[in-house]
């Protein structure tokens, strides 16, 4: 799949500049699916690990004083003379909280870009599955977050896409302060879905502490330029940071390579174990990998969506 130019313009037949057609078509016949149920005591297509009120049956209990007679099963109670009620599960919400990075070191090679297109494909499965869907764009941290407020159904996705298209403006937000922003603003428990670099000074480990502690599953998607992954340096360099403007000078940065790869790749181990030790996902992505084998590919492949 080609790289969609976020600047241009609509045709008639798109919905969004963000996903083709086809697979907007695809992505709105999946659903999340989280690693453990983490649902709130409204209406959705979530089932719940608690009793409800729901055609799907679960289980018998004894009847006690007080409890619905229209949950008796009658039948064991001529049989048994010993009344039952039928349980049955829940069917609830689950909130989808999208956090979109975008300090200025995402502005670079595209990777802003695949995390706009990345949101799009995660609010539709969450949209269309009447799940509760709010999207989060942090980058200065000076100033407040702009968010999407929760929206739900198709009727939402015009919105939500027109937000998503915005353009974004970049800043020095770290990961911590961008998650406490975010659970500032909301409640609720779900998936946060996390698209970032977390090229960041903040700590790692405090933002997924906070978003654990408020009941949210983190969908971690680390993006990554193609210069970030396989960098191709050699002689005396001048490194600069994006955000901070703090420059490096290296000497022979070639001879470096090997020992940046092994940072890097640490790093994406321990981005990996932050979120599953916490019953959490995370996946690695270059920004150059075609949209369409991120998500048909590499996260329905790994059960981030059926």
């Amino acid at each position: 799949m080609s790289t969609v130019n976020a600047t241009a313009p609509r045709t008639r037949r798109e919905m969004t500049r963000l996903l083709e057609n086809e697979a907007l078509a695809r992505l709105s016949r999946m659903r999340l699916q989280p690693v453990r149920r983490r649902t709130n005591r409204t209406h959705g297509e979530h089932l719940a690990g608690k009793g409800g009120v729901s055609t799907e049956f679960a289980d018998y209990r004894d009847y006690v004083p007080g409890d619905d007679t229209r949950f008796v099963d009658w039948n064991i109670f001529f049989r048994l003379q010993r009344p039952y009620v039928k349980l049955f599960r829940l069917e609830e919400v689950m909130h989808v909280v999208i956090v979109i990075d975008s300090s200025s070191s995402m502005q670079f090679e595209d990777k802003l870009l695949r995390a706009q297109q990345l949101a799009a494909a995660f609010g539709v499965m969450g949209v269309m599955g009447m799940e509760r869907v709010s999207i989060y764009v942090c980058g200065d941290s000076s100033s407040g977050s702009t968010s999407l407020s929760p929206c739900a159904g198709r009727v939402s996705m015009r919105r939500m896409f027109d937000f998503l298209e915005q353009e974004q403006s970049g800043g020095d937000c770290s990961f911590d302060q961008a998650i406490d922003k975010v659970l500032a603003r909301h409640t609720g428990r779900g998936i946060a879905v996390l698209l970032s670099d977390f090229l960041t000074f903040g700590n790692i480990q405090r933002g997924f502490n906070m978003l654990y502690s408020a009941g949210l599953e983190a969908f971690a998607v680390q993006i990554l330029g193609p210069s970030e992954i396989s960098p191709e340096l050699d002689g005396d360099v001048r490194l600069v940071d994006s955000e901070s403007g703090a420059s490096l000078d290296i000497s022979s940065a070639g001879d470096l390579m090997g020992f940046y790869q092994e940072q890097r790749r640490a790093y994406e181990s321990q981005l990996a174990a932050a979120c599953r030790q916490r019953n959490g996902r995370f996946l690695s992505i270059g920004s150059h990998v075609p949209l369409r084998e991120v998500l048909f590919d590499q996260l329905l492949r790994q059960g981030w969506m059926r």
